[in-house]
């Protein structure tokens, strides 16, 4: 989520009022903004489009909850240490949460372990651990409408007779002391992105979240109008007309057995029509093709953990095989590939499947995703319901990631057409009028030249190195994985660098590179690779004859709050993923947004950003999918590309030699090994078009006005990807509920005339 502050500010539409305000106190509301802490509670793009979908979903005025676990200690944060990453608990609470709201009036118990007895009544789950979901409330404010939704974060508590109902030999201290493992819960996150680690602690927070959020809706359900209750037995009908939970990834998959078990097992509704129900209700969102990403828990943790659930598991494969079975008589080989259950070694259950099956719609986040989501990773699944499978394209919210980091071009574009553009970000496209203009493309410039004033300072303050603010911004911020190829940056530099070493009075256009993002702890190879880009910078920052040419940083702890700072300030964004591998990529647009030029490949959403902006505006280079797939065929010979290329070679030479790493030669032994035999995402293959557009960058950078045009129609075409735009479809194509662009009266306005100005049948639920 970030820092909050601010961006309730600007949504209240107070940020110019309480800036005056401090400032007649005789304090910076800058400095103030500054003390916040971020609140960490997710990994890379997935938390952050969560996050910016609860804007967007206020914003549009839609009845919608966001639900999660309130980690004690959220994402760690980075230290480097001799070019090395240290991780640091993030003990974001320390100084207390102000936006948070404690709601122990609505805590509710959630079952463990235990086992299960069939009686005639049906199944009852007996002898469980019960931990208790105690609710923190966060407003989210939609932008000057007066909507405030909820986000609702669970934290885990011990019962207060916890280890003390078994007539316990009496350690009571110890008994007390062992509260610890119930609450641990929701200690931490798991650092992961795009990697499955199948901890048993990890399907703990997975479960927790569900069944707490699972019974929160329910108790929200019969307390409505729609849960009219004939005192006995609430009719849930109509559950699917008001209730709509999107699963953002597998993992709050098992919603799906756990909302069963609650209308066959509590509410003792037949099971086909629970099932009915289930599946209207819930819609999954896929967010990588990764395989060492999906979801495949042992089926013995499971059996340990929720005995009923494996069961119900079990019962919806069953069906779901017999299903299949009926259609294609004799395919065992796709009964296997679609079962939910993975035989062979150990027994795993497929989240991915268990979704589909349980869901109404399915998503891919960009049109390239979709596109592979339905030809190659579900295509059993897309064959056999094609209507299931959408595209909704992933977006950012323009509060946060213009009007709040970029206020200089935020109130330049405003300036030229109007402030509604916020709310309607499609309004963008007015901007191409104004490409010729001479004296919007000075100020254009201008804004990003004080932007990159700004944090040229920041960056002197905070890694002691003189930056030359007009050099070119060269920005690679994102999760360090070797899928999103900070590698073949890295040996993009080393060629610069060689370049001017080997001719340093020709003309060189002066570079800033900059490099930022976190590596999961366990991540041997992303440890490594910021290590290289960290032993590149001292090697490259310390040559004379490089001088301000060249200079290369290591943007440590990257997260929300610095993002905002180098993102206003960035000439050149980097998207350089392996044609296939990256869902959408959101940094994209908060770029593009931004006033910065992209450097990509045709993957997730640069795709989309090229048909919007042409093609032509975008520096888009190497091997698209098809190229990659028949490289596959081919087989990839790294070696090939390294013989046939002195440059690579000599890149490559260097780090294996320890040109970079004099202490230690053989350092990097394992970065080089990994590129020649096991390289997944061939970054040789990619290395020579790369380089040779990375000159065409260089080329047009030159030429300020020209450059400057670029960007303009750049920002004209970045109206799609509005995260107002995603949500919409979403409510339109899957939550099925109307978007309200009425603001609703402020609540100093007398009831009797908000009645009249609420509009009937406009009640969303999402």
């Amino acid at each position: 989520m970030g820092r909050t502050l601010q961006n309730t500010m600007i949504n209240l539409g107070l940020q110019n009022a309480c800036d005056e305000a401090v400032y007649q106190l005789g304090l910076d509301i800058e400095e103030l903004e500054e003390i916040e802490e971020d609140a960490g509670l997710g990994n890379g793009g997935l938390g952050r489009l969560a996050a910016c979908f609860l804007d967007s979903m206020a914003t549009l005025g839609l009845a919608a909850y966001g639900y999660g676990i309130r980690y004690e200690y959220g994402i760690f944060n980075q230290k480097i240490r001799d070019g090395w990453q240290v991780e640091e608990a993030d003990d974001w609470l320390r100084h207390g949460n102000p936006w948070e709201k404690a709601r122990p009036e609505y805590m509710l118990p959630v079952h463990f372990y235990g086992r299960v007895e069939h009686a005639g009544t049906g199944a009852k789950w007996v002898d469980t651990q019960v931990v208790l979901a105690l609710p923190y409330d966060t407003p989210v404010p939609g932008y000057m409408n007066n909507t405030v939704n909820t986000m609702r974060l669970w934290s885990a508590r011990a019962p207060n007779d916890f280890n003390l109902r078994d007539f316990n030999v009496g350690d009571y201290i110890q008994a007390v002391l062992d509260r610890n493992l119930a609450e641990n819960i929701s200690r931490v996150l798991y650092p992961n992105d795009n990697f499955f680690e199948g901890k048993e602690l990890r399907l703990k927070q997975e479960y927790f979240v569900v069944a707490a959020t699972l019974q929160d809706i329910i108790r929200r359900f019969k307390a409505s109008k729609f849960g009219s209750t004939d005192s006995v037995r609430t009719v849930f009908d109509s559950f699917p007309d008001q209730v709509a939970i999107q699963l953002n990834d597998t993992h709050p998959a098992m919603a799906i057995p756990e909302l069963m078990r609650i209308f066959v097992d509590i509410e003792k509704l037949p099971w086909s029509k629970a099932w009915d129900i289930t599946k209207r209700t819930f819609a999954y969102t896929n967010h990588t093709v990764l395989p060492e990403a999906l979801e495949r828990w042992p089926v013995d943790l499971v059996e340990k953990l929720l005995p009923r659930h494996l069961q119900i598991i079990y019962e919806i494969n069953q069906r779901h095989l017999d299903h299949i079975a009926s259609l294609f008589p004799d395919d065992m080989d796709r009964l296997r590939r679609m079962s939910l259950i993975e035989e062979g070694g150990t027994k795993r259950i497929n989240m991915a499947h268990l979704c589909i099956v349980g869901s109404h719609a399915v998503n891919g986040v960009a049109k390239i995703h979709s596109e592979i989501v339905k030809a190659e990773v579900f295509k059993d699944f897309a064959e056999l319901e094609p209507e299931k499978f959408q595209n909704k394209t992933n977006g950012i919210t323009p509060r946060r990631w213009l009007l709040l980091c970029n206020p200089g071009l935020a109130e330049l574009i405003a300036e030229k057409i109007g402030e509604d553009y916020v709310r309607d970000l499609s309004q963008l496209t007015k901007l191409h009028e104004f490409v010729d203009d001479d004296l919007f493309i000075r100020e254009v410039a201008k804004v990003k030249q004080e932007n990159k004033v700004k944090f040229a300072l920041y960056l002197e303050k905070e890694y002691k190195v003189k930056i030359n603010p007009s050099s070119m911004f060269d920005v690679h911020v994102k999760r360090i994985h070797e899928y999103k190829r900070q590698l073949m940056n890295c040996l993009h530099i080393i060629t610069m660098y060689n370049r001017i070493k080997r001719d340093p009075v020709k003309l060189f256009v002066p570079r800033t590179v900059i490099i930022g993002g976190k590596a999961a702890p366990g991540y041997h190879m992303a440890k490594m690779i910021i290590k290289l880009i960290n032993a590149v910078a001292q090697v490259v920052n310390n040559d004379p004859v490089v001088g301000s040419k060249l200079k290369v940083i290591f943007l440590e702890n990257y997260r929300v709050s610095l993002a905002e700072k180098v993102i206003p300030a960035t000439d050149l964004s980097e998207q350089i993923s392996t044609a296939g591998t990256e869902a959408s990529g959101t940094g994209n647009m908060k770029f593009m947004l931004n006033g910065a030029l992209t450097i990509g490949t045709m993957d997730g959403a640069n795709v989309e950003m090229a048909e919007e902006a042409g093609e032509e505006n975008l520096f888009i280079f190497g091997m698209r999918v098809e190229d990659v797939a028949q490289l596959d065929r081919e087989g990839y010979d790294a070696r090939l590309y390294y013989d046939r290329l002195p440059e690579l070679k000599q890149a490559v030479d260097q780090i294996k030699s320890g040109f970079f790493s004099s202490n230690e030669p053989d350092l990097f032994k394992d970065v080089v090994n990994m590129l020649f035999h096991h390289d997944r995402f061939k970054v040789f293959a990619d290395y020579e078009a790369y380089v040779k557009c990375q000159e065409k960058v260089s080329e047009l950078y030159l030429n300020s006005k020209a450059w400057t045009k670029m960007v303009i129609r750049n920002i004209a075409a970045a109206g799609k990807f509005s995260s107002d735009r995603t949500i919409k479809e979403y409510a339109r194509d899957i939550w099925h509920v109307e978007p309200s662009d009425l603001k609703i009266p402020p609540p100093n306005e007398p009831r009797e005339a908000a009645e009249d100005r609420t509009p009937n049948g406009t009640a969303a639920r999402a």
